[in-house]
């Protein structure tokens, strides 16, 4: 017996994620889009944080001893060298309990200047877990790959042998007919972007809920020290007593042809160095390597090769540079980017063509068709908000022109949202009951 499917149920189902969910929808996929470009911003609206590429990079030893200088009391929690090279060495350092992000230029050891807060942390703060803390906006995020992906399949199901219709734009038969057939024509385009974003996205939400033991497996826990000296000083600074360029070496000889991108310093001689980087071993992120030290004696305590990585540390390791988009550099981050673009106007259109298809219909009650669903899209936006500013102004003390260039991009999007389709819309309507 041949079941046969309902086309009318797979499009009610798109519909509903895209309409129901637009509000969280947008602002999960427009933020994504905005993080895979974040660094390019730092370096565009922070002239500090700026660095012209030469051959050399600088004594770690000597950055440090600049460090010093100028934060003396100062804790460095990460040291990363971005993989951009025109980049400042990103420096989280807390003194008299102030975090701030220092930065360093690797080619010449001088200390730049500081940020409370850069582009980078802000969108991925945003797009991780919409700044509302103990996981729950991580949870709603992440539910979303799994829309993501149901709305993919049910619009490949609905819309009839679209791989035929890859160049067809229709046009001159008026904006809904011209949206309507936009909507379809970067839908198509963007499937295997869809399809990755959904995919790695369904992956983080495996691997927050350690599902299947997924999470213990791919993040080993630090080893601890047991044989260091207990007559050595416990409050002790270790950001500024550590041999970095010796630490450096040590990895590189631990892991065949490693490039040091990252580490964290021990935070007491209990605790390892954490020592992270690139290797020969492509795609992967520089987490797929890690080599741990002891701080009492420089020995390597333990060694994680991607080479020898498993299957499912592999996968979780090409996870970031495959959703964001940077495994490939430059290039490949402007193309994440646009297509970002498109799946973000997918929502917006999507919004667009059925609030004017039923307004062109005199159906005036069928335009508030988000309902109830239109409170709680707005209702997790205001909880993130008053989380948001709680972030910025408490944790991480941002300036107030950043303050208020942040609310002013907010409100630009509130206006934009609210004359497109409340304003414009209602004139649609006016316009139909007078003819």
């Amino acid at each position: 017996m041949k079941i046969k499917i309902n086309k009318k149920t797979f499009f009610k189902i798109h519909s509903w994620i895209g309409i129901k969910l637009s509000i969280l929808f947008f602002i999960v996929c427009f933020s994504g889009t905005l993080a895979t470009l974040s660094h390019e911003m730092d370096w565009l609206f922070i002239p500090n944080i700026r660095a012209t590429p030469q051959k050399k990079f600088a004594s770690k030893n000597l950055i440090i001893s600049n460090l010093q200088k100028i934060y003396p009391n100062g804790k460095i929690t990460y040291w990363l060298r971005q993989e951009e090279p025109y980049l400042c060495d990103l420096l989280n350092v807390v003194e008299n309990k102030k975090r701030i992000y220092v930065f360093a230029n690797p080619y010449t050891g001088d200390i730049q200047g500081y940020a409370n807060l850069t582009f980078q942390r802000f969108f991925r703060d945003l797009h991780y877990f919409l700044f509302i803390p103990n996981q729950v906006g991580n949870y709603i995020v992440l539910t979303f790959g799994f829309l993501l992906f149901i709305s993919l399949l049910t619009a490949l199901f609905f819309y009839k042998k679209w791989w035929r219709k890859l160049f067809i734009l229709q046009t001159g038969k008026g904006t809904l007919v011209f949206f309507r057939s936009l909507h379809k024509l970067v839908g198509i385009w963007s499937i295997p972007f869809t399809l990755l974003f959904s995919i790695t996205g369904i992956w983080y939400f495996i691997e927050r809920t350690n599902i299947a033991d997924v999470a213990k497996k791919v993040n080993p826990r630090s080893p601890k020290i047991t044989n260091f000296n207990t007559k050595i000083d416990s409050t002790l600074n270790l950001s500024y007593t550590i041999d970095y360029d010796k630490i450096v070496r040590i990895s590189e000889q631990a892991i065949p042809n490693l490039q040091v991108q990252g580490l964290n310093p021990a935070i007491s001689y209990k605790n390892t160095i954490y020592v992270r980087g690139t290797s020969d071993v492509p795609l992967v992120r520089q987490r797929a390597n890690r080599v741990y030290i002891n701080p009492n004696t420089y020995e390597v305590v333990k060694i994680q090769n991607a080479k020898n990585s498993s299957t499912i540390m592999w996968i979780n390791d090409i996870a970031d540079p495959l959703h964001f988009g940077y495994w490939g550099g430059l290039v490949t981050k402007i193309i994440w980017f646009i297509m970002g673009l498109g799946i973000s106007s997918l929502v917006l259109s999507g919004i667009w063509i059925t609030l004017k298809r039923k307004a062109i219909n005199k159906r005036k009650n069928s335009i508030k068709i988000i309902g109830i669903w239109k409170y709680i899209n707005w209702s997790i936006y205001g909880v993130m908000m008053y989380f948001m500013y709680f972030k910025l102004i408490i944790t991480y003390r941002t300036s107030t022109i950043a303050i208020v260039s942040i609310t002013a991009g907010w409100l630009i999007f509130i206006g934009l949202a609210y004359y497109i389709f409340i304003y414009r819309l209602n004139k649609v309507i006016s316009k139909t009951d007078h003819s």
